[in-house]
């Protein structure tokens, strides 16, 4: 049954199971009625603070039942929505308002009040009122929600997501991915990257439960593993990387995590290696799916299961089958590639975003109409077989993964040559099977007065946590005396992206 609208189609659920758990966090379960109760009451505030006119809410916290609550109350209200991790430093937060220029942010942890002198109101704090008759919803052309993402210029870049993107992506996943009603799903990703997407309306369409991993949880791997088969998850939902720290520990398999019986995975590259090990340890009674796409085109837009003779034919897995209601192209130098031919992946169709906020600069860069429909740039490198398989081969330009967060080498760049330490500096990838394993900095110091290199090393972290990121400081730091630069006297990016790979 296609889903029409995300709101009218949860609130039915709560008519006819009010009581199904929608939420858990470790003892405490949450139900589709607490979920309604809860988000009307945040809508309520939002009525009647700001109205209806559908300017962006900022939503600030950790990934709680509390923070979904207040999405949805932003969407109720007819409002979109901009999710941000409470570890977002307070420089990239202001950045994030300055850009959007939110009439309020709603936050659950603490919070700096003083951010841009927006109206802020803690979540906690907002109290009980009267439901009202009827809310006013999103249309189909409104934007839902905002992720912001990294920007060249160092400045974030707010990904807009219409009513009609969201409903492109999840009408597909809960039809195309053999998903049942009442699922349980890993909530790993928080709320701020647009992999968590995958979880949270799938499941909440679906008379699912949402089962989250805190950051915490997450970082004590004896904790983790204590906690896993506690959870109960049927629907695996979390980046490459994060499986590869998982299959280090032996008691990771079907043995002791009886009810899983999918993992999707996005955000990055899936290697061989790791789909491979999985289906060793799970055997082939669970469906593992690699999925592809980049935020603009809401969350994904293509997949495959990764069965044995998958494993077997490819050595680098294939990144699926496209869904039916998109048009992905491989363009060569502005044509149509041949199968097989590598070129630009091009996408197009319901699930394209409308353009980046308030940015009609680097919107017009990488969106445009092909064949009369949205279409985005991903600046991926693919080619596609003969049977419509599309396969990735990397990127077009400097803007990577790594741990499924996106980021753009020039955004870290602008940061890292803000620190009091550094004269010039730049950040390059290296790899490894084909991912990206590591950042590497190579700067060029001022004259300090550091007896050793790993005392520098530890203050220029330091300082670079105060605006970007954790995942977006590099891992290992090279000091020279000068950058190497190209004939145009530009600083020699690939020179240095060969060295550090051995090329």
């Amino acid at each position: 049954m296609e889903i029409n609208d995300i709101l009218q189609t949860i609130d039915k659920i709560t008519e006819n199971k009010s009581n199904l758990p929608v939420f858990q966090e470790l003892d405490k379960i949450y139900t589709y009625l607490d979920l309604k109760k809860e988000s009307e009451k945040i809508a309520n505030y939002i009525l009647e603070k700001i109205g209806n006119k559908n300017t962006p809410i900022l939503v600030y916290g950790t990934q709680n039942f509390k923070m979904l609550a207040a999405m949805l109350g932003c969407s109720k209200s007819g409002h979109s929505y901009i999710p941000i991790d409470e570890h977002t430093p307070t420089e990239r937060l202001q950045m994030i308002t300055d850009v959007a220029n939110p009439e309020l942010i709603l936050f659950d942890t603490h919070f700096d009040e003083n951010i841009k002198e927006v109206n802020s109101k803690s979540i906690n704090d907002i109290e009980d009122s009267k439901a009202r008759a009827s809310y006013p919803n999103l249309s189909l052309d409104d934007v839902y929600y905002i992720i912001f993402t990294s920007g060249t210029t160092g400045v974030p870049k707010g990904v807009q997501i219409t009513h009609r993107n969201l409903l492109s992506f999840v009408n597909w996943e809960v039809s195309s991915f053999n998903l049942e009603k009442e699922e349980r799903f890993l909530l790993q990703a928080p709320y701020s990257f647009d992999l968590s997407v995958m979880s949270v309306y799938p499941a909440l369409v679906s008379e699912s439960c949402l089962v989250p991993l805190t950051k915490d949880t997450i970082n004590d791997f004896q904790k983790l593993f204590e906690m896993l088969p506690k959870l109960e998850i049927s629907v695996w939902v979390s980046t490459p990387s994060f499986m590869d720290i998982c299959l280090m520990q032996p008691t990771f398999d079907k043995n002791h995590l009886k009810s899983i019986n999918h993992f999707l995975f996005c955000g990055e590259e899936l290697p061989h290696k790791t789909a491979a090990k999985l289906r060793d340890r799970f055997g082939d009674d669970v469906y593992i799916y690699n999925t592809y796409g980049p935020t603009e085109a809401t969350v994904a837009i293509s997949a495959i299961d990764i069965n044995g003779d998958v494993l077997n034919k490819y050595s680098r897995l294939p990144i699926g089958y496209i869904k039916e209601d998109t048009e992905v192209v491989i363009l060569n130098d502005g044509e149509v590639a041949k199968p097989m031919e590598q070129g630009e992946i091009i996408i197009a169709g319901p699930s394209v975003s409308i353009g980046y906020m308030n940015n009609p600069q680097k919107t017009k860069e990488v969106f445009f109409k092909y064949d009369d429909k949205e279409a985005y740039r991903t600046g991926d490198a693919g080619h596609m077989d003969e049977n419509g398989l599309l396969y990735y081969d990397g990127r077009l330009d400097f803007q990577i993964k790594l741990h499924g967060y996106r980021m753009e080498l020039e955004d870290i760049d602008h940061h890292l040559n803000q620190v009091t330490y550094v004269k010039k500096a730049s950040v390059v990838p290296k790899y490894k099977d084909g991912k990206v394993q590591q950042l590497v900095a190579y700067v060029v110091p001022t004259d300090d007065e550091f007896e050793k290199d790993y005392l520098r090393t530890k203050e220029i972290k330091k300082q670079m946590l105060e605006t970007v990121m954790d995942y977006m400081i590099p891992q290992k730091f090279v000091y020279v005396d000068q950058l190497p630069l190209t004939q145009n006297g530009k600083v020699d990016r690939k020179g240095l992206i060969n060295e550090v790979n051995g090329k």
